[in-house]
């Protein structure tokens, strides 16, 4: 594509990486700008380009009336992306540069921070794609709950995961027809499903469900055990000190003890973001010892009722935990997490399997 741009004068990696010399900023250090932007990539930002081109002959074809196969087809396959003119890369690419930053504001505002925390980067495409539509509108309430619900099916139904062209091409579509009519439902608002057994097929950070549970859980408010902050409060001043991250709530030395598998003690249901300085605290511990402690230090001062308070914003049943109650803890924390999940999708799960939690392989973090 460089050396096709570059016979209508048009350089390709100037646009792209910038070029000082002659005072092109460039797309991607604009991008880079936002942290949640720095991991873009130019293959990324042309096939949102795609997206929106080919959606835009869509449009003029079917107004033109035209029908079946003449009508131009919304993609972002390679051959589409090679075919792109530099007439719609010129149109298009502020637009879009305009919607990944509102798609960032976006991610931000549904907590999170890290490129390393987004479930999916191929599902940014699209989300991209549909801001630079928008414009404003997407702050909306009626749209923004429309493009959340949308985000979230995607990411706890994991439909955005291999090779997803078609159904971007299909995302982009339908969320548009959707926020415009109201009608039907996206496909993959439709398609979305998420099995209530595969809480205890959770046990690492590369499943996108999990990365996606663990930020719908900070979304909701949960507070720090030591600091008593959200991750909305942190600042880059303390970010580093004070960041969450996951961690075991019963912790791994206590559960051996008790015989607990590694395969049910490991699941996501028994984890939850907190500080580095909250764990250190916790060790090895029993839930019932390692509360008192933290209660009790200088730097948090709480009383029983609001520190069950804070294990409430982390969806913690407090009386279950200070019991040191495993099993119990992991059956309510599985309902609580559950609810969220069914509001974030917006629509039911499925019965709860509890026996599913035996069948999981023994994987640890």
């Amino acid at each position: 594509m460089t050396a096709t741009y570059a016979a209508d004068n048009v350089n390709l990696r100037d646009e792209w990486f910038g070029n000082a010399q002659e005072s092109i900023e460039g797309i991607e250090p604009h991008l880079r700008k936002q942290s949640l932007l720095r991991e873009v990539q130019p293959t990324e930002f042309l096939q949102g380009l795609t997206l929106l081109y080919s959606l835009e002959k869509r449009q003029q074809d079917l107004k033109a009336g035209k029908t079946g196969k003449q009508v131009t087809g919304v993609t972002a396959k390679r051959e589409a992306v090679l075919s792109l003119t530099v007439d719609a890369f010129q149109k298009w690419k502020q637009p879009l540069t305009q919607g990944y930053w509102k798609a960032a504001k976006f991610l931000r505002q549904q907590s999170f921070f890290s490129t390393s925390d987004l479930p999916y980067r191929t599902q940014l495409i699209p989300l991209a794609a549909v801001m630079a539509l928008l414009g404003d509108r997407w702050l909306e309430p009626k749209i923004h709950e429309k493009i959340t619900r949308w985000f979230w099916c995607g990411i706890l139904g994991e439909l955005y995961g291999g090779a997803v062209e078609t159904r971007m091409a299909l995302d982009i579509q339908e969320l548009i027809d959707w926020i415009e009519d109201g009608k039907e439902e996206p496909a993959t608002v439709r398609d979305a499903n998420f099995q209530p057994a595969r809480l205890g097929t959770l046990p690492s950070r590369t499943s996108a469900a999990y990365k996606g549970i663990n930020t719908l859980i900070q979304r909701e408010g949960s507070q720090d055990f030591f600091w008593k902050s959200t991750i909305r409060d942190l600042d880059e001043t303390d970010w580093e000190e004070r960041r969450l991250d996951i961690h075991h709530i019963f912790p791994k030395s206590w559960c051996d003890k008790q015989g607990i598998l590694a395969s049910r003690y490991n699941s996501i249901l028994n984890k939850t973001p907190i500080s580095f300085k909250a764990n250190r605290m916790i060790g090895g511990k029993a839930p019932s010892e390692y509360l008192v402690q933290l209660q009790k230090h200088d730097s948090v001062q709480l009383d029983d009722a609001r520190m069950n308070a804070i294990l409430a914003t982390h969806q913690i049943d407090a009386i279950t935990l200070r019991n040191d109650d495993f099993e119990g803890f992991m059956a309510s924390r599985q309902r609580m997490i559950l609810a969220k999940i069914e509001a974030a999708m917006g629509k039911p799960v499925l019965a709860v399997d509890d026996s599913a939690f035996n069948d999981v392989t023994d994987e640890e973090e």
